[in-house]
C-alpha cells in the first residue's frame, strides 16, 4: 500500500479465542518498520451463533462452561465443567464420548452462513450423523469450519 491508504484484514473466526491475526499484526507493529494502527471490530463469535441457533445456554444455572479445543478434550472430558464448548477439532475427539449416556452435543459447522448444518442430541444417537455430514462437508467445501457444545447429564 502507498502512503495514507488504508488496509484490512477480514478474519472469519474468532480471533479473540484462538487466531493469530492480532498476533501477527502486533508483531508487524513491533519492528517499527510501517506507521500502523488497527482497530479490531468485535462480531458475532461461533460460539455466540452454535448457542443462539440450537436456541440453548452456554451454561446451566449456577454450572461454568469451558471453551477448549479438540486436542485438549483428547486429554479427557473436564472434571470441572458440565458443559465444554469444543473448537478446532479436526479428529472428531467428540467420537471418544458417544458411548457415554448422558452426553448431548450441540454441533454445527459454518455457522452464520448459508452453507451452516446443524445437529443436536444424545451424543451416541448422532456421533454418526456428524461424522457423515462433517465428511461430506469438507468433500464438498475442502474444508470445514465446526464447533459443538458437549454437555453432561440432564441438568437443570
Amino acid at each position: 500500500m502507498r502512503d495514507g491508504e488504508c488496509g484490512a484484514f477480514l478474519v472469519w473466526g474468532d480471533p479473540t479465542l484462538y487466531d493469530s491475526t492480532i498476533r501477527i499484526i502486533e508483531a508487524i507493529a513491533a519492528t517499527g518498520g510501517h506507521d500502523l494502527e488497527y482497530e479490531v471490530i468485535p462480531g458475532i463469535s461461533s460460539i455466540q451463533a452454535l448457542a443462539a441457533r440450537h436456541k440453548t445456554s452456554l451454561t446451566r444455572i449456577g454450572q461454568s462452561v469451558e471453551i477448549t479445543t479438540g486436542r485438549r478434550l483428547a486429554e479427557g472430558f473436564p472434571n470441572n465443567a458440565d458443559s465444554i464448548v469444543v473448537m478446532l477439532d479436526a479428529d472428531n475427539t467428540y467420537k471418544r464420548y458417544a458411548d457415554q449416556d448422558d452426553i448431548e452435543i450441540h454441533w454445527g459447522a459454518y455457522l452464520g452462513t448459508p452453507d451452516e448444518i446443524l445437529v443436536s442430541g444424545k451424543l451416541k444417537d448422532v456421533v454418526d450423523d456428524i461424522e457423515r455430514l462433517r465428511a461430506e462437508a469438507r468433500a464438498k467445501n475442502g474444508w470445514v469450519m465446526d464447533t459443538y457444545l458437549l454437555r453432561r447429564g440432564d441438568g437443570a
